[in-house]
């Protein structure tokens, strides 16, 4: 008999464990949250009150009836304590970015299939509503052959926090933070660029880190750029897809980040951004030019998701939602885009995997 509810321990109880995984553990059909590793009990008790808290990792990954265990420490422990459990027989969900390193990264996968348990990377953004909507547009051709793209991840945040991602660490700064994010959604549209090249910036008073990055990925037929910054006070696109026969631009990020903030669950309207983008496309017969433009309204976003599709591997075998190859190119991009900042030039990575011209064949554009 297949089991019915997978026990999960909780690693981390910060913005990553409090905010994301916390709830949307809670939400998901088939997943128990048991125990919340964490130097912080009460903050755990006031917002999971029933739930036992352990001040030590390896606590939690001894009990027998915890199937699952989420790490959301710190990027600089995720090797270890992935790899601790990983050997003590448990299964496995890592916070985005993988590890601090490709090569840790590697080491964590051959301690997956030596332990023939699961392993997944939890890069949610997949599941925002905008990156959706985006997805299905490429798909369908509505803007023709994509030429370039441009993701943001602007915030204002003008004064430099207290913790760990602004500090001097393994694995710390914007380009490990939110670059993780954007890297992973232009690879999950495009696959492995040819090149990178990036431009770091400390640009706030008291930086110790990154919190400013401008990234350029080389493909054969369109050119990606990211972009993310602290101190971007007034609204940017968060993406804008042009095109052979049109653009989409959408302003606003997908409202599920703040809702959980709030302390809000997730419900049957959950991930609707109010906020619709703007598509312009030509109609016209290739000869004049028509072009008309109308607000686009998003698909819904869906982080929980992510989860069900860890309940579903782990329940009938199939591949996670977020496999660790998927994070393993992560990792390899993030990694060459800091080689490209320190010696000032493009690093390329392979030629290009012709999925763009592979998908626009198969749809018959």
């Amino acid at each position: 008999m297949r089991k019915q509810i997978f026990g999960v321990g909780l690693i981390g109880f910060g913005i990553a464990g409090r905010v994301f995984h916390a709830p949307l553990i809670q939400a998901t059909p088939g997943l128990e949250l048991l125990a919340v590793a964490s130097s912080s009990a009460e903050k755990v008790h006031e917002a999971l009150p029933g739930v036992e808290v352990l001040p030590r990792a390896t606590e939690l990954m001894s009990r027998p009836d915890i199937d699952l265990v989420v790490i959301a420490s710190p990027n600089e422990t995720h090797f270890t304590l992935g790899k601790a459990a990983l050997v003590a027989g448990k299964h496995v969900v890592i916070d985005k970015p993988f590890t601090v390193s490709l090569s840790e990264a590697k080491l964590l996968k051959t301690e997956a299939d030596k332990a023939e348990r699961l392993l997944s990377i939890f890069h949610n953004r997949r599941w925002d509503s905008d990156f959706r909507t985006l997805q299905a547009l490429i798909k369908a051709g509505t803007v023709g052959r994509p030429v370039a793209l441009e993701l943001r991840f602007d915030r204002f945040r003008p004064k430099v926090a207290d913790r760990w991602r602004e500090q001097q660490k393994p694995g710390s700064g914007i380009w490990y933070d939110l670059g993780a994010h954007l890297l992973d959604q232009a690879r999950e549209l495009f696959g492995m660029p040819r090149a990178i090249l990036l431009d770091l910036m400390a640009a706030r008073d008291d930086a110790q880190v990154d919190d400013d990055f401008h990234a350029l990925l080389d493909y054969e037929e369109v050119r990606v750029t990211l972009r993310a910054s602290s101190l971007v006070a007034e609204p940017t696109p968060q993406l804008a897809l042009h095109g052979t026969r049109g653009s989409f631009v959408k302003y606003g990020r997908d409202p599920q980040e703040n809702w959980l903030r709030e302390g809000r669950t997730p419900t049957r309207d959950w991930g609707v951004d109010p906020r619709p983008g703007k598509l312009s496309v030509d109609e016209g017969d290739g000869e004049a030019i028509s072009l008309t433009s109308r607000e686009h309204p998003g698909l819904p976003g869906d982080y929980l998701a992510y989860y069900a599709g860890i309940v579903e591997s782990l329940a009938e075998g199939t591949p996670p939602p977020v496999t660790v190859e998927e994070a393993t190119e992560v990792m390899a991009l993030l990694e060459a885009g800091l080689d490209s900042y320190r010696q000032d030039r493009w690093i390329r990575l392979k030629e290009n995997n012709g999925n763009l011209r592979k998908l626009l064949h198969r749809r018959g554009a």
